[in-house]
């Protein structure tokens, strides 16, 4: 829930998996458990999605390195969550854009420190895909979001 001076917290009852209660954790019996994502989640309620989010500051800058770019895209993507009155616990689904494999891949060390200091030990259903380049030329990664709210 937003207030004038920011989002409020709630506790919500857990379940067995960590995930707030209407939110279930798939993971299929006798397969390896990933590490930083999930094969797949199901809920019950509200749906809160992003477009595309990039790491553009509140004036419309974006830091120059990859990692920083992450960085601001998580805090963007938890203040768009905020304002739909969502956490980042109910991340259902992240899809990852990223305009160089090689450097995700060097920085995910650094990148899941930044993760889980914006989103905590919460991973949900994610992709990762590359490509030739973002609509804005300086982006090096953009990330949409799909966040369920439970009932």
């Amino acid at each position: 829930m937003s207030t004038k001076n920011g989002p409020t917290l709630a506790v919500l009852p857990v379940g067995k998996d960590g995930a707030p209660a209407g939110i279930k954790v798939l993971q299929p019996s006798g397969w390896p458990m990933p590490k930083g994502y999930a094969n797949g989640m199901a809920a019950d309620g509200r749906i809160v999605v992003t477009g595309g989010v990039i790491g553009w500051d509140h004036e419309g800058h974006l830091v120059a390195d990859f990692v920083g770019q992450v960085r601001q895209t998580l805090q963007n993507i938890a203040a768009i969550l905020a304002e739909g009155d969502a956490r980042p616990d109910h991340l259902m689904r992240l899809t990852w854009y990223v305009v160089d494999m090689d450097e995700y891949l060097r920085s995910l060390k650094e990148l899941g420190r930044i993760y889980r200091e914006t989103f905590g030990a919460h991973y949900p259903a994610m992709a990762l895909v590359q490509v030739v380049r973002l609509v804005e030329k300086a982006a090096r990664v953009e990330i949409e979001a799909t966040a369920v709210v439970p009932r």
